[in-house]
């Protein structure tokens, strides 16, 4: 007991020795304008003021403080961008100062951080190395054409499974969950993980959402870094053991392959002949094949189950998909990927499902490495995380008319026509922007609208007996990304 006193009374000292240095630093900067925001607490700062969803609380604190605010978080800054305009601003100045990360403490386990291209800083060469061999091997309009059979083959599959239960409800999210865990090692490793809507599917899922809940909460190794060495909550500790974990069925995908010496033509095989030449090094393999896996599935399934969501909410809406559906595809018996650019309408609605409700409401915090960020006027501290409300910024009302109204018909109008997913028409950022867009981003664009119509064209939908579409709960559930507060259930029925 007196060791923990001790301890205690050792971590308020230095905490409060490091806080009275902060207030003396930032007192001495008076040329900077830094940006406003909640008054912060001694040592706490503003950690108070963020109760509920993250996403929610930090687009009202903006609606008091401004598009660029500043929140004290422990003793450690950050600086939150929730408007479309200091968003372009950010990414078009300041783009190469802020390409770093800000590390969260748990995300350092087994050394992961240090070879995986999600955490690496752009102005590291094993960073560019990485990004460079996930671009030209995996996401590559080629590599994404070589491997559309096996995507189109997978969503067969998903299909199955619902004639297999067609009639009786089922759980959306967990069928498509099972269906595209298999599509992405299927599309690049040329192997199945799971049995569509088996529990091992949902068993793998717990595994890498319980690496990314680890990471995003509230850690005192963030909010304290000089209290990193001890890791009190022992996030680094269970996060290293998930890590490894799961490392060890990726690290078995690799080993079956090298023993079969069998090839495929895969992007596994174009890996493996990179690590032959030693271009690539066998840990960043494994790492690579975690971060496509990781990212990949919950992305896709979670938008999915959204725009279901929304479509069943809005029977009009899903009247016009069907009769866009019948005029372009008429007795077609399958759709194929290449389907989806004669179905405008479709990609409208899924669009419109990423604008309302992205997978990723906060992005991945930015990291200030420089002084001379200045966004909207103000100074972004170096050392700095910077943060996209992108939640924030898809419902701008300065931008999106009704912003927070489900309508389609929005990205058919001539102005928002072309707004794509690349990031580029800061008012739409699901997948982020500039250097550190999400790489999978050209797969989602082709796998999303293919699994929605697909799922549209398969079935006609109900919602279980006695729920009406105004009853069905659209409430949102934030942990570590956006899910639906509860999971949809819905009755496939098979269309004669």
């Amino acid at each position: 007991m007196a060791n923990e006193l001790w301890l205690l009374w050792a971590t308020f000292a230095v905490s409060l020795l490091y806080y009275l240095s902060s207030l003396r630093r930032v007192a001495g900067n008076g040329a900077s304008r830094l940006p406003p925001g909640p008054r912060p607490l001694p040592l706490v700062g503003n950690l108070l003021d963020l109760r509920g969803h993250l996403h929610h609380t930090l687009a009202r604190l903006a609606r008091i403080h401004g598009p660029v605010m500043r929140l004290k978080m422990g003793l450690t800054t950050a600086v939150v961008v929730s408007s479309r305009d200091a968003a372009r601003e950010a990414f078009t100045r300041h783009d190469r100062r802020l390409a770093a990360r800000a590390v969260p403490d748990a995300a350092r386990a087994s050394r992961f951080v240090e070879r995986s291209m999600i955490w690496l800083p752009s102005s590291d060469p094993r960073w560019r190395s990485l990004r460079g061999v996930v671009a030209s091997h995996v996401f590559s309009p080629r590599s994404l054409a070589a491997a559309r059979g096996a995507r189109e083959r997978k969503v067969l599959d998903l299909l199955r499974y619902l004639r297999d239960h067609a009639g009786g409800e089922v759980d959306v999210g967990h069928a498509v969950y099972g269906g595209v865990l298999n599509l992405v090692p299927s599309a690049f490793f040329s192997i199945d993980v799971v049995d569509v809507g088996a529990e091992s599917a949902q068993g793998l899922r717990k595994l890498v959402e319980g690496i990314i809940e680890a990471i995003a909460k509230p850690n005192v190794s963030d909010l304290f870094p000089f209290l990193r060495p001890l890791d009190l909550q022992g996030l680094r500790r269970r996060t290293g053991r998930q890590y490894e974990e799961i490392f060890g069925v990726l690290d078995g995908i690799i080993d079956g392959r090298l023993a079969s010496k069998d090839t495929h033509g895969d992007f596994l095989d174009a890996l493996l002949e990179l690590m032959s030449l030693g271009k690539v090094a066998r840990d960043n393999l494994t790492a690579i094949l975690f971060d496509i896996f990781a990212a990949g599935t919950d992305t896709i399934a979670i938008t999915v189950e959204w725009a279901m969501a929304e479509l069943l909410k809005n029977p009009g809406i899903m009247a016009k998909v069907r009769m866009e559906l019948e005029s372009a595809l008429g007795n077609k018996e399958t759709i194929e990927e290449v389907d989806v650019a004669s179905l405008p309408y479709l990609v409208a609605v899924v669009k419109e499902a990423m604008r309302l409700h992205p997978v990723a409401p906060i992005l991945l915090p930015h990291l200030a490495e420089e002084d001379g960020v200045e966004i909207g006027g103000y100074t972004v501290p170096k050392g700095s995380s910077v943060i996209f409300n992108a939640w924030a910024i898809m419902r701008d009302p300065a931008v999106w008319e009704r912003p927070e109204e489900f309508m389609p018909e929005r990205f058919l109008d001539k102005q928002a026509a072309n707004v794509d997913f690349k990031g580029k028409d800061f008012e739409f950022i699901p997948f982020g922007a500039g250097r550190r867009l999400c790489p999978g981003l050209s797969m989602s664009e082709r796998v999303v609208p293919h699994i929605v119509a697909s799922l549209l064209h398969g079935f006609d939908w109900r919602l279980p007996e006695g729920v009406s579409a105004e009853q069905l709960d659209l409430s949102e559930k934030f942990t570590t990304v956006n899910v639906l507060a509860v999971p949809l259930r819905a009755v496939p029925v098979l269309r004669t």
